[in-house]
């Protein structure tokens, strides 16, 4: 393999990308409680673990390297384009990054922080008077930030999975619930009826329009 095709060993890639990503998050989430900072730290653990992967070293190419190398004999391994390995194992031939899964994993990830950004601004607001978030997005589920970093980590799965976010991501998604349930227990507590008539007209993740979608 030459030299020019290893894509990996990238280290000022993987601190540059993962720069760009958690601050772009922390500039939008703000976190100020320790619940805050959990959901953020779980979020920037995820996203170390997959640039270290994608740029730094390929831990989960090398430990399929004897079965991808024998399913796929001509393929060049190291390079970055096998790293998409969803098209890998579906044996697309075309460039990666024009690929169905990179082009909705992009979208995921733009939906994803795009929610993030209308959900963080209208809970400062709140917070700030003291009242429940029940506008914006807050107005169709409970718990929008964390759906939004759900779908974020679902774009990049799309895009670059790997056995440690692929095992981290329901780990999170779990985390994640609980810390929604954590917050809907304080708020009852502050709010109380106030907020047990948000929670009967609110669902906690997905939409009402979509469930209905679903029963019929």
């Amino acid at each position: 393999m030459a030299l020019f095709d290893y894509g990996y060993g990238l280290w000022w890639m993987v601190i540059l990308n993962v720069a760009i990503v958690l601050i772009f998050a922390f500039s939008f989430t703000k976190p100020k409680t320790k619940r805050d900072w959990r959901s953020f730290g779980a979020f920037s653990a995820f996203i170390v673990a997959l640039f270290t992967e994608m740029y730094g070293f390929p831990l989960t190419i090398y430990l399929f390297s004897g079965w991808l190398s024998s399913k796929y004999p001509n393929l060049d391994l190291y390079s970055h384009n096998s790293g998409h390995l969803w098209d890998t194992l579906l044996g697309w031939k075309f460039d990666p990054h024009f690929s169905p899964f990179h082009i909705l994993s992009i979208a995921l990830i733009a939906f994803g922080f795009l929610l993030l950004v209308n959900s963080w601004g209208v809970l400062y607001k709140a917070q700030r008077k003291q009242s429940i978030a029940s506008s914006g997005p807050y107005s169709y589920v409970r718990h929008p930030q964390y759906i939004g970093f759900i779908i974020i980590m679902l774009g990049f799965l799309l895009q670059w999975p790997t056995l440690l976010t692929l095992v981290m991501f329901p780990i999170l998604l779990i985390m994640y619930l609980k810390l929604a349930k954590t917050e809907e227990r304080e708020s009852l507590k502050i709010f109380g009826n106030r907020y047990k008539e948000y929670m009967k007209k609110t669902p906690a993740f997905i939409p009402n329009h979509l469930n209905n979608r679903r029963k019929q």
